[in-house]
């Protein structure tokens, strides 16, 4: 139960991965509005993507094109919604792509590649993305995704991972990973 409720807090399981050299995206928690700029500013400025500490099938995930309308979108979740959130880096390269790996025990037994539609850049096959399987799976996502399930201490997960330029980036760990698409 303890690895369910790490892997359902976003900025907690960040936080672990991190600590142990997984590879993910430039990620912060603000809690004060004066931090937003600079912080925004250390990630290379905009685009940034916006998630709510809890959220599943990219609900809470919103992709900022400004610093002004990061600060924005912030001010009315944290002020009128009381909702704390996370700032990340947004990486251009997975361009709307992302790779789940299905982990089970020690082995990745399947992944899939989930492709945005449209303007939509969340791959969320319940945002209207669309899965395509791999069958040769890379071998360093393969490492990646077995790695983070253990490091959360999960025997059974999905494991999703943008692609970027310097190899996998995980998202996230997903305790219960919908297998939809």
């Amino acid at each position: 139960s303890q690895s369910i409720g790490v892997s359902r807090d976003k900025l907690r399981s960040i936080q672990i991965l991190s600590r142990h050299r997984i590879g993910i995206p430039k990620t912060a928690f603000v809690h004060e509005l004066d931090d937003i700029v600079p912080t925004i500013d250390r990630m290379g400025g905009p685009p940034v993507v916006i998630k709510l500490l809890e959220g599943t099938q990219g609900i809470g995930v919103i992709l900022a094109d400004s610093t002004n309308v990061a600060k924005s979108i912030i001010e009315v979740l944290q002020g009128a919604a009381s909702q704390h959130v996370l700032i990340q880096q947004f990486v251009k390269e997975s361009k709307g792509r992302d790779v789940r790996a299905f982990v089970v025990g020690n082995r990745v037994v399947a992944a899939m590649r989930r492709v945005a539609q449209g303007d939509e850049f969340r791959s969320n096959v319940h945002r209207g993305g669309r899965a395509e399987s791999i069958k040769d799976f890379d071998p360093e996502y393969e490492r990646t995704a077995l790695h983070a399930a253990q490091i959360m201490g999960l025997r059974v997960a999905g494991v999703d991972m943008l692609e970027g330029k310097d190899g996998p980036r995980v998202m996230e760990v997903n305790w219960a990973p919908g297998l939809a698409g």
